[in-house]
């Protein structure tokens, strides 16, 4: 059952100039500040609101929300405030704003704290700082396939865009193999028809000096798969008996792996075991808010719990060496799990996402959450912005490449290289080296 709200604050502000940060919950949802006249950005439909927004969770018309941390800058000189998560990795409460008569009214659904500060990424960034984390290791340049081949990727798309590298000299640390390989989600050890091999291409990629890297989505299941029919008892329940839902992608009406599960946890360790044996050091793990979700489990605790130490099953099986970057991830309960984190929605060959709504992919909601969570960079982990695209068929290439490139995060390309034409490579070869050419 979800707690009552509480007042914590009562905050005059100037309607005219006064800002509020919202933080979504996970990588997709919406993140930035508002005047306080602005409508926040809200889920268009429902599958929308559980793929990309907080599941479970809605919002009166006409107030904000932060999932676990919400900034308010009264405008009239006096100091940011913030309202943070007592114990972020473990409970994430609500924290909404309703301004009326010149008066913020702050309440939340669980325990906060506040800080303060002169403006709202500095506040931010002061909390992520207090945290005491470690400074995350650089971050490898890449190669992706996602944004031009998207599910069609090949194994000799692979290889064309391994020897385009070596022919216009761009420095890509890892060649990561995105969505595409695998039979079905769940199944990630079992090939498409478009893949032959994965050792074999993945000592391809090393052969010619590069890293390894492939995508996979841990928890979520195909209900087509061959585990979900081999193994519904892996699968998290709702409490009715019947499946939890994960939303609707791929076609599917999806489903959740339970890693408390003894069987499904041993399942995802041989997994990443294996793809790190077949010569794999870098993982984008994707899809992560189902981990998550709310449901029945096998084993006792909560949904943060259970995400957390699923996650955790993954880096004990890839090792510390490896490179994980997550995508689709609640934002405060993955925090010291991660070397990189995605921080924004998807971007796309296209400026405007589908409806108007800004959790689906397109170049202006990406830039939007990109730039109002850049306070994470190098605090929690390497900011990635999503990849770049530098081919001529995709809008405001310019502008994108330059949002990219001013985050300073992990710079990924997502072209098929061949496709590039001089602005494109120069453009390309400059946000890999971070040196101007």
């Amino acid at each position: 059952m979800p707690h009552p709200f509480t007042p914590v604050a009562s905050v005059p502000v100037d309607v005219r100039t006064a800002r509020v940060h919202e933080e979504g919950w996970q990588s997709w949802s919406p993140s930035g500040a508002y005047a306080l006249d602005a409508a926040p950005y809200r889920p268009t439909n429902d599958n929308w609101a559980t793929v990309c927004y907080r599941p479970g969770v809605t919002v009166p018309a006409g107030a904000f929300q932060g999932e676990g941390l919400l900034a308010l800058d009264p405008g009239d000189g006096s100091p940011v405030r913030l309202w943070a998560a007592a114990d972020p990795t473990r409970e994430v409460p609500s924290v909404r704003l309703v301004a009326e008569d010149g008066v913020a009214a702050v309440s939340a659904d669980g325990p906060v704290k506040e800080w303060t500060g002169p403006d709202i990424q500095s506040v931010l960034a002061d909390w992520a700082a207090g945290l005491g984390l470690a400074a995350p290791r650089p971050a490898p340049t890449v190669w992706c396939s996602w944004y031009e081949y998207f599910t069609a990727v090949t194994e000799d798309d692979i290889h064309e865009n391994l020897r385009a590298m070596d022919t216009l000299d761009l420095p890509v640390d890892v060649v990561q193999i995105d969505d595409g390989y695998q039979s079905a989600l769940g199944d990630w050890l079992t090939l498409s028809g478009r893949f032959r091999s994965r050792r074999d291409i993945a000592d391809a990629i090393r052969a010619r000096g590069r890293r390894a890297g492939i995508w996979t989505a841990p928890f979520l299941v195909d209900p087509s798969s061959e585990l979900a029919a081999g193994h519904p008892d892996w699968l998290v329940r709702d409490t009715d008996g019947g499946f939890a839902h994960a939303g609707r992608n791929w076609g599917h009406d999806l489903r959740v792996l339970d890693t408390t599960h003894p069987d499904a946890a041993a399942w995802v360790t041989e997994v990443f075991t294996t793809l790190r044996a077949e010569g794999y050091d870098y993982f984008k793990t994707d899809f992560l808010y189902a981990g998550a979700l709310d449901g029945v489990r096998h084993g006792s605790g909560d949904a943060l719990a259970a995400y957390r130490a699923g996650i955790e099953l993954i880096r004990a099986a890839i090792g510390p060496d490896a490179y994980l970057l997550g995508c689709g991830a609640p934002v405060l309960p993955s925090i010291g799990l991660f070397d990189a984190m995605r921080v924004s929605p998807d971007t796309a060959p296209h400026r405007l996402p589908e409806a108007g709504d800004y959790s689906q992919p397109g170049q202006d909601p990406a830039e939007f959450t990109g730039a109002g969570r850049q306070w994470q960079h190098g605090r929690l982990w390497v900011n990635d912005p999503d990849c770049l695209m530098a081919r001529p068929a995709v809008e405001t290439r310019e502008r994108w490449a330059a949002h990219v490139e001013a985050t300073g995060g992990l710079m990924a390309s997502s072209d098929r290289l061949l496709s590039l034409d001089a602005w494109g490579v120069t453009t390309t070869r400059r946000l890999l080296t971070g040196v101007d050419q």
